[in-house]
């Protein structure tokens, strides 16, 4: 995929809308060859997925031996809304608290009180945290209004054409 057209989806609203969320799921391999899919708080800065983790997180050993991620960003309501993001994850160990991973989450209902305990807590239990950057290299955006996954788009296509003929 061509970056302007990963640029174009990235910049229409629902995928603007689906960006500014808190969580995501990472796809990536593990060590024993298995898939594994987990939820992890990220943000948007514009041009990457930046998510925060602990430096003896599982998924770091895998991420090193195989970087390649997938991403899906959706709602709970129906018709669902869906970004869908591949792209290589890039590892950096970080001293203290990445900025990114208060403000990622940053939208969760907390009083003021409550979010300088969380802050204090997070401060206390980590020394580091480790990046994952995540630059896309390929997306997809289904609305299922105006996009479809793909399967169904050609589902649609085939009875189009049965149609005409």
């Amino acid at each position: 995929m061509q970056p302007d057209e990963i640029a174009e989806i990235l910049a229409r609203p629902l995928s603007q809308e689906l960006l500014a969320r808190d969580l995501t799921r990472l796809a990536y391999v593990a060590k024993d060859g298995t898939p594994r899919n987990v939820p992890i708080g990220f943000t948007w800065n514009g041009s990457e997925i930046v998510m925060c983790t602990a430096p003896n997180a599982p998924k770091l050993h895998a991420l090193r031996h195989n970087p390649m991620v997938a991403l899906t960003i959706d709602t709970e309501v129906h018709p669902p809304k869906i970004l869908l993001l591949r792209g290589r994850a890039e590892l950096d160990l970080v001293e203290g608290i990445p900025e990114e991973y208060l403000q990622a989450n940053g939208t969760y209902e907390m009083t003021p009180e409550q979010r300088v305990e969380w802050e204090a807590e997070v401060r206390s239990l980590y020394d580091s945290m480790v990046r994952i950057v995540m630059t896309p290299t390929w997306a997809k955006l289904i609305d299922f209004e105006t996009t479809l996954p793909s399967a169904v788009e050609q589902l649609v296509r085939r009875q189009a054409e049965r149609r005409r003929a």
